[in-house]
């Protein structure tokens, strides 16, 4: 069995074959080699890496902590390589594919700016590249998660299908006609960003009044903070939980609370997930999707959020009562989708580059068995051959 360490092809074909793969991924899924990839998924707070077969099944899953945000870039990338030599340890593996939470380029080459990482117009491919000596593919979390989606879970058959990741913001991918819809620079999909309130709250990114400030984990825990700190009735049964302690109130513990039945649990996640279906009737009246599929953390509430979501976009759909409405459905990947997609969407290279590999090969055995036959002609008529005639 091979691994990375017995790997040695480097060269121009890859980068070729890299920089086109994004034009020609249209249903190239099909025709892809049946060959396991690792993909990797990284966050602000964990590396999670596994090897994937061609159906979408995990053959094995190893996580790490993510290297603290000052440490060098060089550290995270020494974290992936350690990830990936481990699991090539045990399978035979053909690409990489990682879903990076941050802004990646339409090449698929930098990852532009990671609000949670040292990574400012990194060079991520070329420089894991040269360390593991395989293809690698390169593109946004939520990029990775919807692909994911659309080929083995909740958006299977989907034409033009939107996702939105909820976690501590909100993420976003387009997918349509089975290629994900990256933008002219490679940053399509942040709708976490767009404005809903004008003046609202301040946002990481320096705006006010955007979508996640209002529909996403951190929105949801600043809620609940807010009351538990202002002694508010509503928030007693958080507070005894927590005893006292509110910077203890978490996503998950508000979620647990609300199906135990919690009043202003149940109403923080309402309202949330009203938030969340204005968003996606605006995002409707901009994409017109045919299903819209809700992922990350805070999707574990499942109807506690989509069911307000739900009725949410209903009363905000442009032309409501006189148009289809797009599908809501939750994802059913969970927190490997991401993984998932990127091994998925990296079988992608792995087979382009395995094509261009096998046409450099025969290309050398043509010319090879044309040197033979050159040597056995006199030099005055060599320069009449053309490599394309047969041997005589």
């Amino acid at each position: 069995m091979s691994t990375y360490r017995d790997l040695t092809h480097r060269g121009s074909a890859r980068g070729t074959v890299l920089r086109t793969v994004g034009t020609r991924e249209r249903r190239s899924h099909l025709t892809a080699p049946r060959v396991p990839t690792v993909g990797i998924d990284i966050g602000g707070t964990k590396v999670m890496a596994g090897v994937v077969d061609a159906d979408g099944n995990i053959l094995e899953k190893i996580k790490t902590e993510t290297p603290d945000k000052s440490k060098s870039a060089k550290v995270v990338e020494d974290t992936i390589t350690e990830l990936v030599l481990d699991l090539s340890d045990r399978h035979d593996v053909h690409a990489v594919g990682i879903g990076a939470a941050g802004w990646v380029d339409a090449d698929r080459a930098r990852v532009l700016f990671a609000p949670h990482l040292a990574w400012r117009n990194e060079p991520l491919r070329d420089a894991l590249q040269d360390r593991l000596a395989v293809p690698v593919m390169v593109d946004n979390d939520a990029n990775t998660a919807a692909w994911a989606e659309w080929r083995f879970g909740a958006g299977r058959g989907e034409d033009h299908l939107v996702m939105i990741t909820l976690g501590t913001g909100i993420g976003g991918a387009i997918l349509e006609d089975g290629q994900v819809k990256r933008g002219k620079y490679g940053v399509a999909g942040e709708f976490g960003h767009m404005q809903v309130v004008p003046g609202g709250h301040r946002c990481p990114c320096g705006n006010r009044g955007c979508w996640e400030q209002y529909s996403s984990g951190n929105a949801l825990v600043r809620e609940a903070r807010e009351l538990a700190a202002a002694d508010s009735p509503v928030a007693y049964g958080i507070v005894e939980r927590v005893k006292g302690n509110v910077p203890d109130i978490t996503g998950p513990l508000i979620t647990e609370l609300a199906r135990e039945g919690d009043a202003m649990c149940v109403e923080l996640l309402q309202d949330i997930g009203q938030w969340l279906g204005v968003g996606i009737a605006n995002l409707a009246a901009a994409l017109d999707p045919s299903c819209f599929v809700i992922g990350g953390g805070v999707s574990a509430a499942d109807d506690l959020l989509i069911g307000p979501a739900r009725d949410a976009f209903r009363r905000h759909l442009t032309g409501r009562g006189y148009r289809p409405e797009a599908r809501i459905a939750r994802a059913q990947l969970g927190p490997e989708a991401g993984m998932v997609g990127a091994a998925d969407l990296a079988r992608l290279v792995a087979r382009r580059f395995r094509r261009a590999n096998r046409r450099r090969v025969e290309r050398y055995e043509r010319y090879g068995r044309y040197a033979q036959v050159l040597r056995g002609v006199p030099a005055a008529d060599r320069e009449t051959r053309n490599p394309q005639d047969p041997p005589s």
